[in-house]
């Protein structure tokens, strides 16, 4: 279980290793948790990165220090996905016409205003 998680975050995690050096920008952490199915606020992400050895100046986390902080978060089972049935309720809200979608106009107002 254990290998299986460890291959997924590094996979995860290489999407991001533009340089292929096996570190990436540390802006990018969110987006590499959050695309391992967990969804942290940003101020859950900043107690992870407090967890990982981070290089200064230049803002770098290397996979060795990323992956067993990673581990023990998806083995804890962490940071666990908003249930449906709330964002569900959260679409229905954007649709104001009780059409089934919102257009791309309408979700660009809302996410900007």
């Amino acid at each position: 279980l254990v290998a299986e998680i460890e291959k997924k975050i590094t996979e995860a995690f290489e999407v991001f290793d533009r340089e292929s050096n096996k570190t990436v920008d540390v802006r990018e952490i969110g987006c590499i948790v959050r695309s391992l199915g967990c969804f942290p606020t940003e101020a859950e992400v900043q107690e992870l990165l407090e967890k990982i050895e981070v290089e200064e100046p230049g803002g770098f986390v290397h996979l060795e220090h990323f992956l067993p902080v990673m581990t023990k978060v998806l083995l804890d089972r962490r940071f666990r996905p908003i249930p449906e049935d709330v964002i569900l309720h959260a679409f229905e809200a954007l649709d104001e016409n009780k059409c089934g979608y919102i257009t791309k106009d309408d979700l660009v107002k809302h996410l900007t205003e």
